[in-house]
């Protein structure tokens, strides 16, 4: 794969993760447990982080909620946690005092300029970030009148402007989402905005749906714009446990080239060669990976249907199987290593992968 060469932006620290392009394309997702039960959101914010999350929104609706950051923090939780605040600007400036690392406004909704002022200069009295969020709820209403609607100019020039009356006031650490549920539009505002300025991206399609379609919209949405160098931060919107966004966007990220570790498989779309459940073994191998600790390494394993082409197809995997008529064989970067039993065909994938790994770690001096 070609290297991609990413847009430059500035960089803002969120809690000790870094957004910009000297920097990892950071995952995040959102709670989505009553904020006011504090430790419901903790138990959800560990189950997160367990999945790989790496940065994590937190809705505020009112002021009984502002406390969950305090209370998780001194449960020894260190992810960076977000405020999201919608109408009440008095709530964001109330997150920031008590240790959000970043809240996420969207100006539109919070009524005159003074106010978007005011959230800032808490924010630099307590070292917190901010992301300035459009959508089509929330853009300038001078631009969608100028544009004719909520276009992707509209979206762009809104988040944009916000942008300026920031940087003009002297608070920079800024992050912009211009976000739609339609791919194209959100990916055409997010072009403009890159063009527009060197703040960090976030990016992803919002209102995307269930998990096969969400998936697939923010997969074309994110990877058309990661695969140009643009975006900094995703988050896959789905209707589904937040843990199951983060895999998403793990996927998508490996896919686009992208990938910081975990287990990659690929697998052939089968045919009439194929002699063995192939279906089977993928689901019971991608149901154990989440379970895999790759230390930071990224294995490519290959699941495929006949011995026909499967090793020469996949060469470029550390390890894979390819099938045969009850049995299959072992493969290692293309050259065959072994026979197995269809029946024992996952279990020997997986235990390879895991020993890839500890090959990995010890060449790299790693306790495990």
């Amino acid at each position: 794969m070609d290297k991609i060469i990413r847009r430059k932006t500035r960089t803002v620290d969120v809690g000790g993760i870094k957004i910009g392009s000297g920097h990892d394309i950071s995952i995040q997702s959102m709670c989505s447990r009553d904020s006011h039960d504090f430790e419901a959101v903790y138990r959800q914010t560990k189950s997160l982080v367990n999945a790989g999350c790496e940065i994590i929104r937190i809705a505020v609706p009112d002021k009984d909620c502002v406390g969950v950051f305090e209370y998780i923090k001194s449960r020894g939780v260190t992810i960076p946690l977000v405020a999201d605040i919608h109408f009440d600007y008095r709530l964001a400036i109330l997150s920031a005092e008590a240790g959000a690392d970043k809240v996420r406004v969207n100006p539109g909704n919070l009524g005159e300029l003074e106010r978007l002022y005011a959230v800032a200069d808490a924010c630099m009295a307590h070292g917190t970030a901010m992301r300035v969020g459009v959508n089509g709820g929330s853009a300038e209403k001078k631009y969608v009148s100028k544009y004719g609607g909520v276009t992707p100019q509209a979206l762009a020039d809104s988040a944009l402007s916000y942008v300026d009356a920031l940087d003009t006031h002297g608070f920079h650490d800024i992050v912009v989402s211009v976000k739609s549920s339609n791919v194209k539009t959100m990916t055409d505002a997010v072009k403009l905005a890159a063009e527009g300025s060197d703040v960090p991206l976030h990016i992803g399609v919002t209102e995307a749906g269930s998990v096969r379609m969400g998936t697939i919209k923010n997969a074309v949405g994110i990877g058309a714009l990661l695969t140009d160098g643009i975006g900094d931060t995703v988050r896959v919107s789905l209707t589904a446990p937040p843990e199951d966004e983060v895999y998403a966007a793990r996927d998508i990220l490996s896919a686009c080239g992208y990938s910081r570790g975990g287990v990659e498989i690929v697998s052939c779309p089968t045919c009439g060669r194929t002699a063995i459940d192939l279906f089977g073994i993928l689901k019971s191998i991608e149901d154990r990976i989440p379970e895999i600790d790759t230390h930071g390494f990224h294995i490519k394993a290959a699941v495929m249907g006949c011995v026909v082409n499967g090793p020469g197809e996949a060469r470029d995997a550390d390890v894979g199987i390819a099938g045969g008529k009850g049995e299959a064989v072992l493969f290692r970067h293309g050259e065959i290593v072994g026979k197995i039993r269809e029946d024992t065909a996952a279990d020997v994938l997986i235990s390879e992968i895991e020993k890839t790994i500890s090959e990995k770690v010890k060449e790299e001096g790693l306790n495990e």
